[in-house]
């Protein structure tokens, strides 16, 4: 390793804007340069992220995120400016990889890979305009904004079941007669829903930040991180089953509307806090690190040889940073251009799309108590029929066909299909379903249930699998390819001497393969 790579530091040497070192200058106000022009180009990406930070309170502590990061630079400052920066062109893979991912999320209509994409290309550019020895001084900020990043929604339904076989399992310990159906507790006060906003994914999500940040800050054991990240994983979940359970348990001497208040008042800030607060104390007797440790150990970086080889190559002359400035703003374009091209594609469609006659059952007007309407929004025809056969079981058929698969018209998107947040029907549980589709149970305000399985179809595809769909569409629009997708919901209703599952089998046995039969659709025959 060169000596100069690691400058001796004095706080009276320290000059310029704001005691700016002079070998920090140019460097850094490139990275600041670059990130501003980051924010402008994915305006709408960060946009979009911070919509979802101030508008869903699972996201509400990102707002936290931007200001931690400030601190976390600001306590390495001294040995940062020790460092000097060098703009390193190994960087530049990993960059496009960033700027590959946002692609990837692009032409998916996949918006939590663009986010992604959008921080690790502000993170990426760290490595590229500073060089190897500063990413590695500033690792852990760097790793901490992939916080920014609205991740967690995947969670909600296994965590729905999770709270309610905890809440269900400490009803019975508390001797109140009570029967689990799905996310559904029936006791003698009334039945109590596991609802999404209930499934405690938001403190989940809150407490690992947390967790990961006080386990870098507060430790130096790998061991008691380890440990501190176990914590805040499980006991977030232990306690929202604990929340959910209460809850029930009032309402049997209360009433459902005091104890769900109650719930919403007093646990919904209350109790997590003092869950967050409980954690925190309990590692608080182990905290390891000196309270004046410096964050950076300018020894390591000083003797490392992986960064020594890292580092050849890089260059501190203006000239190489702005040729790295340049290869960044090309693959931008690139990365731009890419997708506008992919969204311009367009599969064409016939004109007119028509349900079939299926053979022993017939078309009649659907009479549902409570009304099913799945939703496929952006699609280019969407059809809706109920089938009856000669028993009186009866069969809903929905068929979507899109031309393009994108922001606005995704067959796989939050809210499309056959459970329409905020409407009547909720979620109940998951069911095995035929020819690689996906079942689900629903559940009506009035008890009322049905069961709904779905398939997409795009290109050789068949499945009931968002994410196989939506890495389908990226194959196809990568290779700039237009191809159309298909949607089909065939859903009938449960109870009453309907044997849900049964029916649509029987109905599956009548249209034939199902490939055929929504290939056939799409084609308008």
């Amino acid at each position: 390793m060169q000596p100069e790579r690691i400058v001796a530091y004095e706080e009276p040497r320290a000059s310029g804007v704001g005691g700016i070192p002079a070998h920090w200058r140019f460097p850094l106000l490139a990275l600041v340069a670059g990130w501003l022009a980051l924010f402008i180009v994915f305006a709408s990406d960060w946009a979009a992220m911070a919509r979802q930070w101030w508008d869903i309170s699972t996201y509400n502590h990102m707002l936290l995120i931007p200001p931690v990061e400030c601190w976390l630079l600001w306590n390495r400052r001294h040995e940062l400016a020790r460092i000097e920066p060098r703009a390193w062109w190994a960087g530049l893979p990993l960059f496009a990889a960033a700027g590959l991912v946002w692609l990837l999320g692009g032409v998916s209509g996949f918006d939590l890979l663009r986010q992604a994409g959008v921080v690790g290309m502000l993170a990426m550019l760290v490595p590229l305009l500073l060089g190897p020895r500063v990413t590695a001084g500033v690792l852990f900020p760097l790793f901490y904004l992939a916080f920014l990043i609205p991740f967690g929604e995947e969670l909600v339904k296994p965590l729905q079941m999770v709270t309610a076989k905890i809440a269900i399992a400490l009803t019975h310990l508390s001797g109140v007669p009570a029967e689990i159906d799905g996310v559904f507790i029936d006791t003698p006060a009334g039945l109590f829903k596991v609802a999404e906003a209930c499934s405690g994914v938001k403190f989940l999500i809150a407490m690992i930040g947390f967790g990961v940040l006080a386990a870098n800050v507060c430790f130096l054991s790998w061991r008691r991180r380890a440990a501190l990240l176990a914590a805040c994983l499980v006991v977030p979940i232990v306690a929202n089953g604990i929340r959910a359970w209460a809850t029930i348990y009032a309402a049997q001497f209360f009433g459902v509307a005091v104890a769900a208040g109650f719930d919403h008042i007093v646990y919904g800030w209350v109790f997590f806090a003092l869950v967050l607060f409980a954690v925190l104390g309990v590692a608080w007797k182990f905290f390891d690190r000196p309270v004046d440790a410096p964050m950076i150990s300018l020894d390591a970086l000083h003797s490392s040889r992986l960064l020594a080889s890292l580092e050849r190559g890089a260059a501190s002359s203006r000239g190489r940073l702005a040729a790295v400035v340049g290869a960044v703003f090309a693959l931008i374009a690139a990365l731009q251009l890419w997708l506008a091209l992919a969204d311009a594609l367009e599969a064409p469609l016939p004109e007119h799309v028509a349900l079939p006659q299926v053979p022993g059952w017939s078309r009649v007007a659907s009479a549902a108590q409570v009304p099913w309407q799945p939703r496929a929004g952006g699609a280019d025809h969407r059809l809706q029929a109920r089938y009856v056969d000669g028993q009186g079981h009866k069969v809903d058929v929905v068929f979507a066909l899109y031309a393009r698969q994108g922001e606005g018209y995704e067959a796989g998107g939050f809210g499309q299909g056959a459970l329409v947040p905020d409407s009547a029907w909720s979620w109940h549980s998951a069911l095995p379903a035929f020819e690689k589709g996906r079942g689900e149970r629903l559940l009506a305000n009035d008890r009322s249930e049905r069961v709904a399985m779905t398939w997409y179809r795009h290109g050789d595809l068949l499945s009931g699998s968002n994410l196989r769909l939506k890495l389908a569409v990226i194959a196809s629009r990568m290779r700039l390819k237009a191809q159309p997708t298909a949607m089909l919901i065939l859903s009938a209703p449960e109870g009453a001497g309907e044997d849900a599952i049964a029916t649509l089998d029987a109905f599956h046995q009548s249209t034939g393969p199902l490939e055929r039969w929504m290939d056939a659709r799409a084609a308008g025959r």
